[in-house]
């Protein structure tokens, strides 16, 4: 039987601060939701076992978003792959370990699509993943996530229904992005880039790459949404794509951003980084065979990620 969460249901959001976590807190905040309960990263040690158990027991959540885990752009993990593997492997074992011991509810876990392998048919199915070799500069983010995959599988087959739901979404932005430049994802870098080349009325923007890889995007809100959806209408024991269906090349992407901050400047493509996987486009025709369906376009989501972004 499915299990329906109301307005007083306990709800606990791992990572409520970053970007995803602060998208659910505003969605439930805005829909009336009572009882959501998080605790930032130096009240609880999400990588530490006993800490972990004992926030279970103590506030006994009913419904658990793990948004909380270590992220970051394509240097950070080449450079730091043991740091990634460490801290996202630790936490998904205490959290998805004392859900299952406390007996939570549902629970939403955030995979990845670099799980995906390097060189695949696109768009990506879910049955694609384990059938092939993985981008080096991500094996290790994507290793853990593939564990953090099998956890919620073997919970679900174990009590014999779907209580954790493994999802791999796409390029999620909006507000509470990290824009630090060494760090973040392709989209919020680029923003900040433009936006301090205007500042500085500088003639050129240097961007990593060639420019030729696609990525597909969405809006953290349109996400969380698209969660929240399969909390109440999706009962696999698999793990579920989640995307919007579209893809932009990153020169395409460049221009969207160039338009949204309102510069125009000389585009100098620094081969010299690195690309990444040359497409990462998800099938998520079983999300939208559910009934869900992404409408913010890329130009509007960005518009409001920078107008958020400059208001902080």
């Amino acid at each position: 039987m499915k299990y329906s969460f109301n307005k007083d249901t306990k709800i606990y959001v791992a990572g409520h601060k970053g970007l995803m976590g602060s998208s659910f807190i505003r969605f439930f905040k805005k829909n009336g939701y009572k009882n959501i309960v998080t605790q930032d990263k130096h009240e609880l040690d999400l990588t530490c076992k006993e800490d972990t158990i004992n926030f279970f027991r103590e506030n006994q959540p009913e419904v658990v978003i793990l948004a909380a885990g270590k992220v970051g752009g394509i240097i950070q993990n080449r450079d730091y792959p043991a740091d990634f593997i460490f801290e996202n492997l630790s936490i998904q074992l205490n959290v998805l370990s004392a859900a299952h011991e406390f007996h939570v509810k549902q629970l939403i876990f955030f995979a990845s699509s670099c799980m995906y392998p390097k060189d695949t048919h696109q768009p990506m199915k879910e049955n694609q993943l384990y059938t092939g070799h993985l981008e080096q500069t991500s094996i290790a983010y994507a290793s853990a996530k593939y564990a953090g995959v099998q956890m919620c599988k073997s919970i679900n087959e174990q009590n014999g229904f779907v209580t954790f739901i493994p999802v791999i979404p796409n390029t999620a932005y909006g507000p509470n992005d990290n824009f630090d430049l060494n760090s973040s994802h392709v989209l919020p870098a680029l923003l900040r880039k433009f936006h301090e080349a205007k500042i500085s009325k500088s003639s050129e923007v240097t961007v990593w790459g060639s420019g030729k890889p696609f990525r597909e995007f969405m809006h953290c809100d349109d996400l969380a949404n698209a969660l929240l959806f399969l909390l109440k209408n999706y009962s696999d024991y698999e793990h579920i794509n989640v995307g919007s269906g579209d893809e932009v090349s990153i020169r395409e992407l460049v221009d969207v951003i160039a338009e949204v901050v309102g510069f125009e400047a000389k585009i100098v493509w620094d081969k010299s980084k690195p690309d990444g996987t040359p497409r990462k486009l998800m099938d998520s025709f079983n999300l939208h065979n559910l009934g869900w369906k992404d409408h913010r376009s890329l130009f509007d989501g960005i518009s409001h990620t920078y107008e958020s972004w400059l208001s902080e």
